[in-house]
């Protein structure tokens, strides 16, 4: 039976529950859709102008695996500028997905541990066991909050990486300055590899960002262009570190993704220079509008950046929250998606105003029905 041939790190790997949640979007009639974890602004016409014209230029092969060399040049200008690392080297990746894989892949031996935050993006569990390691799970229940303390006393000789997300996905909370210069002073600690995935650092609307980067020049950082430029399908990314390890992802690069789309390269020039702060800014309006209809109803912690809330569900599970908000044409995300636990669930503010307040009125709806 062609079941026998399936390699077991796939039994170890789960359907994600958020796809299940689109493919059941595409079955109702009009949902309030309040679980889509992109920007809910079309891609900027300069920069789908851009992508045609390289498309009509003919610039349509494989680029070199690191990237073209003028967006390169951009991007290690700006990691430059930022950090003044004396060993700090840029390259483009397909995707941020596809760089987190690189970064997990070039890493982890089989049996390794990697530290991750609770609730964490649903990527990350996933990418690790795909690489043979183990995930140690680090809660930050109730209030989403960095503490160094519990980082450090699940430390093993077989810690290999920390992986962290600020902003993050799916609590939209941003660690403060202390907290990440705690962690990133752990991790140099303990000679443990410290991956800060930065995708959403563009969205902060109570203070500034903070990448451990600032503390620990040994930081590896995934960033990239797909949330801040709504570039989503286009997987434009990019990742900067140390040499010697940077060397080891484009070499992993160039047998599994070769290159990012070299048309997109091309559009991705375009793209960093365009100025979109009044989008960032509108998301931090959007998040004081969700959380001013919610706040009475609703227990609210994280909200500081990115576009989501993680919110608790006032009765039942969270699955079981989820359920009756989907019978009332509702689409969120069960929090058992991104954790072990089942006691809350993701709601994101990338939406029209109006679709926010018809979306917040169902959630208040459904919360008195417990």
């Amino acid at each position: 039976m062609s079941e026998e041939w399936i390699a077991d790190r796939m039994h170890q790997i789960d359907a994600s529950g958020i796809r299940r949640v689109f493919d059941l979007a595409a079955t109702m009639t009009d949902p309030v859709n309040l679980s889509i974890g992109q920007p809910h602004f079309d891609t900027p016409q300069p920069v789908k102008d851009a992508l045609c014209q390289a498309v009509q230029e003919g610039r349509n092969s494989y680029s070199q695996t690191q990237g073209i060399a003028p967006l390169l040049k951009l991007l290690q200008d700006d990691v430059d500028e930022r950090f003044g690392h004396s060993d700090r080297q840029a390259f483009v990746t397909s995707g941020t997905s596809g760089g987190l894989m690189l970064a997990l892949c070039t890493l982890l031996n089989p049996g390794d541990e990697v530290i991750v935050f609770d609730p964490w993006f649903v990527m990350y569990r996933h990418l690790a066991t795909l690489a043979g390691a183990n995930v140690v799970q680090i809660s930050t229940y109730p209030d989403f909050r960095i503490c160094a303390e519990s980082v450090e006393a699940a430390i093993t000789d077989r810690t290999k990486v920390i992986l962290f997300n600020s902003p993050g996905n799916p609590t939209g909370a941003v660690a403060s300055k202390e907290e990440v210069q705690a962690l990133a002073e752990l991790a140099a600690k303990h000679n443990i590899a410290l991956i800060s995935d930065e995708i959403y650092r563009s969205f902060c609307y109570d203070g500034d960002f903070h990448s451990p980067a600032e503390f620990n020049d040994r930081t590896i950082v995934i960033d990239g262009f797909s949330k801040s430029h709504s570039m989503t399908g286009h997987r434009l990314g990019y990742i900067h570190g140390p040499s010697t390890v940077i060397q080891q992802m484009l070499k992993l690069q160039q047998f599994t993704f070769v290159c990012a789309p070299q048309p997109v390269q091309w559009a991705g020039l375009t793209a960093w220079e365009l100025d979109l702060s009044e989008h960032f800014s509108s998301y931090g309006s959007k998040r004081d509008l969700i959380v001013s209809e919610l706040q009475e109803d609703f227990q609210i912690h994280g909200g500081q950046g990115a576009f989501y809330l993680f919110l608790k569900a006032p009765w039942g599970t969270g699955t079981e929250f989820v359920t009756e908000a989907i019978q009332n044409n509702l689409l969120i995300i069960p929090g058992n998606v991104f954790s072990p636990q089942d006691t809350h669930f993701r709601v994101s503010f990338a939406a029209e105003d109006e679709t926010l307040r018809r979306g917040a009125e169902i959630l208040r709806k459904v919360a008195k029905q417990g």
